[in-house]
């Protein structure tokens, strides 16, 4: 699934400015262009509800009249819609309308709103958070030793995490069987006993002599592990996760880490010192 970045939608939004960014079936927005879009006060939502919601939407006559005085407007830009007048926003927790975004909330899905600090929403962050660290290790080590194998692991590893953002945002079942080609069986066997596959002695602490390389996929695997105990206070209700798929994942990609540093201190990647 293509993901539209920040750079794509100013370029897009240079000359204009509309009510509603339509999202293209088959693509999804990053937290960096979903941000940037809030900023800028356009609403988003899916393609597929672009009729309904243009059918939906009062005609510009009648949105005048029952706007508020300017004056009412600027003291309480985000209070419910006024009698006749349709709301643009819908609280995801009480189901209140408003006419505005307030500043303090975000897009869950759709035009549905929660808080900044919601559960989903820090869940969100940490995972956009990680994926950056990956890109960020896949541009040092590409100055650092051009490794090209090591850098198509991490490509496998952005893989699983755009495919886990997609999973939570169209609230649709994370389907990939394989992590470095490893089933998730697999995964835990290599991860738990690393001297039968890689001669590497179980869970190394690490230090500096390890090299800059090794650095990088350790805070990776750090990233991915603080991204799992966020995932589960953002689906945990009532002690019960509702999202198990997604964690199971996180963990699963905390174990190919583990593996992928195993890896390089067995110089299969040709960079271990």
């Amino acid at each position: 699934m293509k993901v539209i970045t920040e750079a794509i939608i100013r370029a897009e939004l240079k000359a204009t400015k509309p009510e509603v960014y339509y999202i293209p079936e088959g693509k999804l927005l990053s937290p960096a262009a979903r941000e940037y879009l809030n900023q800028m006060q356009v609403d988003i939502d899916f393609e597929r509800n672009r009729g309904a919601r243009e059918a939906a939407a009062p005609k510009p006559a009648a949105v005048a009249a029952s706007r508020p005085a300017p004056a009412a407007s600027a003291a309480a830009p985000a209070a419910e819609p006024a009698e006749g007048m349709k709301a643009k926003y819908v609280d995801y927790e009480t189901g209140a309308g408003y006419v505005e975004k307030p500043e303090f909330m975000t897009q869950l899905v759709g035009n549905k709103l929660v808080d900044k600090n919601h559960p989903r929403i820090k869940y969100r962050g940490r995972l956009d958070l990680v994926q950056a660290e990956v890109v960020h290790a896949q541009c040092v080590i590409d100055k650092e030793s051009g490794s090209a194998s090591l850098i198509k692991d991490l490509d496998d590893i952005n893989d699983c995490l755009q495919k886990l953002m997609v999973a939570e945002i169209l609230d649709q079942a994370y389907t990939k069987d394989t992590i470095l080609g490893l089933t998730h069986d697999e995964l835990r066997e290599h991860s738990h006993n690393p001297m039968k596959f890689y001669n590497i002695k179980q869970m190394q602490l690490p230090n500096y002599t390890m090299g800059i390389e090794y650095s990088l996929l350790n805070r990776i695997r750090a990233e991915v592990r603080e991204a799992e105990l966020v995932a589960v206070d953002a689906f945990q209700e009532n002690r019960k996760v509702n999202r198990i798929d997604i964690i199971e994942e996180l963990n699963r990609l905390s174990s190919a880490m583990h593996i992928m540093m195993c890896k390089y201190l067995a110089g299969e990647y040709g960079t271990a010192k």
